[in-house]
């Protein structure tokens, strides 16, 4: 019977930096990359020995830029990685060169440690413990297995007992730590009375799984839960689980060895294709074209800029050298019209940007008194903003802006007009899905202003707001932007003939 970590699984809010650290500097492979099977728009990273055998998984859930978390009680606190005993002053000279934060070595509980922070500050414990790999790795001095992981609790007993379920048995005790130990690793369990509760999200380990035989010891464990523990089985396709809270609010995972991680790729070429959940197979090129994109150590990479607007490329296979800058919606985010625009041009480089105003806890470019009364210091401040953004992207990534398409939709149409009216000859070329004038005094604009211009305006002949479109078609003309004004049979939702009229006034140009 098998026992121990199958896995532990964290958040993280920047992938690239995150492959670095897990893939390169401390030489696990990645063994799989996968759409989420929770919510396939979010990027789902394996790591491990070899093989991706259980026991030696670290995986991390990717929410690019997203909210930081905090760590605190009914959490897993910390990751321990077994590396061989001697090899700790070895890795405290490539943590020290790599400037990776570290503390030791330092002994804990009959072992020696070194404490080191990933960069989402995630505290990875390397342990010198002579635990042999499954399937091991080329660099001799690599991660061999988990070692184990740390539980903060205010109800220690209670979540003492709720791990022994999984085939724990007391171990030694330290100060407030009291250490559960199975045939393969370990639990620490720290008395964190008086912590504060942790909070979901980027720079924290949201759960950790346990291994089980098979289906049949999923349904025992679920028949053995009490009524105040309801879970469900789930079928991740690489093995089957359970989740259950430890009384303490841990979050807890139960999940089968098989079928493994070498199910759907050959060995050889593990961690290379990304792979999406089978009942998201109809949506599978648009989620290749929404989730983050990335570069394994030693492959050719694209550096991102620290700009003032969270942002995000896709680079296709077969780039021809144009890029179209894509503003979502209320409500989107950065890879939200990725899809619809690699649709209308499969070959273009796409730079989504993410509006920075969430005064009513959304993604929005700017503020609004109520549907159609905006916050007009705010429209031309983030227009201020946007524009220096484009100026500052052209120069950190070696693009040329007059040759840049920008696509809007609602929203980000909006503040895409506002830019034009505001910075005249900035935006060249703009297709503006359902945008309104939101600017109550724009500029006069001299007669031929945006005559290098050209905008394609798409109103919905159902749209509530279509009312206000004209006004800012209006602005546009009269400032000399060629402007193709179409209404389409549609309300402020996206339609299909979206898609058919920007690909033919692209192809037009």
């Amino acid at each position: 019977m098998p026992s121990g970590i199958h896995h532990v699984t964290g958040i993280t809010r920047r992938v690239q930096a995150n492959v670095d650290f897990y893939a390169g500097f401390l030489g696990l492979r990645l063994v799989k990359r996968t759409g989420g099977f929770e919510d396939a728009g979010q990027l789902h990273l394996f790591y491990g020995d070899a093989l991706g055998s259980p026991g030696s998984l670290v995986t991390f859930l990717v929410w690019e830029d997203g909210a930081r978390g905090r760590v605190g009680l009914g959490q897993v606190a910390e990751i321990a990685l077994a590396v061989p005993p001697d090899s700790i002053g070895d890795w405290l000279t490539r943590a020290m060169a790599a400037r990776v934060p570290v503390e030791g070595p330092l002994r804990e509980q009959g072992e020696t440690v070194l404490r080191l922070k990933d960069p989402d500050g995630i505290t990875v414990k390397l342990v010198g413990a002579a635990l042999p790999a499954a399937a091991p790795l080329p660099d001799p001095v690599a991660p061999t297995r988990l070692r184990g992981v740390t539980i903060l609790t205010e109800r220690p007993q209670e979540t003492r007992d709720f791990i022994a379920r999984f085939g724990y048995r007391p171990g030694p005790a330290a100060g407030a730590i009291q250490r559960m130990v199975s045939d393969t690793d370990v639990v620490d369990i720290r008395d964190a009375a008086g912590f504060f509760p942790a909070i979901a999200g980027t720079g924290t380990l949201d759960h950790v799984a346990f291994r089980a035989a098979d289906a049949d010891a999923l349904r025992a464990m679920r028949l053995a839960l009490k009524d105040g523990e309801p879970t469900a089985l789930h079928d991740r396709k690489y093995f089957q689980s359970l989740y259950v809270r430890e009384p303490g609010g841990t979050l807890l995972e139960h999940a089968t060895d098989g079928p493994g991680l070498v199910v759907d790729e050959a060995p050889a070429e593990l961690g290379r294709t990304l792979f999406v959940p089978p009942q998201d197979a109809a949506r599978a090129d648009d989620l290749r074209v929404i989730l983050p994109q990335f570069a394994l150590p030693g492959e050719e990479r694209h550096p991102m800029r620290d700009l003032h607007f969270v942002h995000r490329f896709h680079r296709p296979a077969q780039a021809d050298g144009s890029t179209i800058v894509l503003l979502h919606g209320t409500g989107g985010n950065e890879a939200d019209l990725m899809p619809l625009a690699h649709r209308i041009a499969p070959n273009a480089t796409l730079l989504g940007v993410r509006g920075r105003s969430t005064k009513e806890g959304i993604n929005r470019w700017f503020r609004r008194y109520n549907a159609v009364a905006f916050d007009q210091a705010d429209v031309r401040a983030e227009a201020e903003a946007f524009a220096g953004f484009i100026e500052a992207a052209a120069r950190a990534y070696g693009l040329d802006p007059r040759a840049l398409v920008h696509l809007g939709y609602s929203n980000g149409a909006n503040l895409l007009g506002a830019v034009m009216q505001l910075y005249p000859g900035l935006i060249r070329r703009a297709v503006l899905i359902r945008a309104v004038q939101v600017l109550e005094e724009p500029p006069a604009l001299e007669a031929q202003a945006l005559a290098d211009s050209r905008v394609l305006m798409l109103t919905g002949s159902r749209d509530p707001f279509a009312r206000m479109g004209p006004a800012l078609g209006r602005a546009l003309q009269d400032g000399g932007a060629a402007l193709d004004a179409r209404t389409i049979d549609a309300g402020h939702e996206l339609q299909p003939d979206d898609l058919t009229a920007a690909t033919d006034w692209l192809a037009r140009d």
